[in-house]
């Protein structure tokens, strides 16, 4: 059984990173689900609302991806993911996201480290001039 993903970010972040990895991965629409918390946005609304996203998977395992330790979608998320099969990883950026849906098929404990490992990694400073890295 293959991991689900979620992303809650603050709008438009989250749409725009699904968007992202099924452009790379155009196969995992069904498993890479995206919830946009809007400005204002009053958190027991936000959760319910995500609830209602997560309904149809029933207790498939989740990853949950959010943007910001401390704000709105990683606050939900952490009262979401209580008493579920899903895991919380902060801080959100693409090389996380294309791991995660690239490993989506192993266990969700082992999908946690790829995520983590792929955010990290996908972050360092490239030198100015290198040959062919960004160009």
């Amino acid at each position: 059984m293959s991991t689900r993903i979620l992303i809650i970010a603050h709008a438009p972040l989250a749409h725009a990173l699904r968007e992202c990895a099924l452009h790379v991965f155009a196969d995992s629409a069904h498993s890479v689900l995206a919830f946009d918390v809007p400005p204002q946005a009053a958190p027991e609304d936000t959760l319910a609302d995500v609830q209602r996203l997560l309904e149809p998977g029933g207790d498939v395992p989740t990853l949950v991806l959010t943007d910001v330790l401390g704000a709105t979608p990683c606050n939900v998320a952490q009262r979401l993911v209580q008493g579920r099969q899903a895991s919380l990883v902060t801080g959100i950026n693409l090389p996380m996201l294309l791991r995660a849906v690239c490993y989506r098929a192993e266990p969700l404990d082992a999908l946690v480290q790829r995520a983590l490992v792929g955010g990290t990694q996908g972050v360092m400073q490239v030198p100015v001039g290198a040959p062919g890295v960004c160009s």
